[in-house]
């Protein structure tokens, strides 16, 4: 029995992989960011391009911003150079992109302290079933070592970003 293959099939095989590769521009022209910087001190994350700053946005960090994450359920957000390296639009937040945490340092300080490090650190927006509270986020450090923006921010973000763009968290 030959099956023929039809272009849905096509599409559902090719578009992960076509999602995955970096472009340059959304089709509205808006310029994709090449790299994300998180400046926790100033609770702010920057799209960059080209090393131009195309965008800002406000944000939450871990119930404890300072110093780098140690270990799982200390509440601190890393610091370090990762990778953004999946998204899910269906999280417990409005949506999620993943940060790469840990990696093999922070893997080893978590051993050294006897630890697990942890994981699951996302940028994300805010939780699903905060409705009309999400005015009670804004300006609060208030994950468990994630970074969070409002809705809006994380449409713009989710929109710019693509798997596999570098992220660095700087105190």
């Amino acid at each position: 029995m030959r099956r023929s293959i039809t272009a849905a099939t096509v599409l559902l095989f090719l578009l992960p992989l076509i999602q995955s590769f970096p472009a340059t521009a959304i089709s509205d022209g808006t310029p994709h960011a090449d790299r994300v910087l998180v400046i926790k001190s100033e609770r702010r994350l920057y799209l960059i391009r080209d090393g131009k700053r195309i965008e800002s946005f406000r944000v939450s960090l871990g119930q404890e911003p300072e110093g780098h994450k140690l270990f799982a359920g200390d509440n601190r957000t890393p610091e370090g150079q990762y990778t953004l390296d999946w998204r899910n639009p269906e999280s417990d937040y409005y949506r999620s992109i993943h940060i790469s945490y840990p990696n093999s340092e922070d893997r080893r300080k978590a051993r050294a302290w006897g630890q697990d490090p942890g994981g699951n650190i996302m940028i994300h927006g805010l939780p699903n079933d905060a409705d009309k509270w999400n005015f009670a986020f804004e300006g609060l450090d208030w994950t468990d070592g994630c970074i969070a923006v409002n809705n809006r921010a994380m449409d713009e973000i989710w929109r710019r970003v693509t798997v596999g763009t570098p992220i660095e968290i700087r105190p």
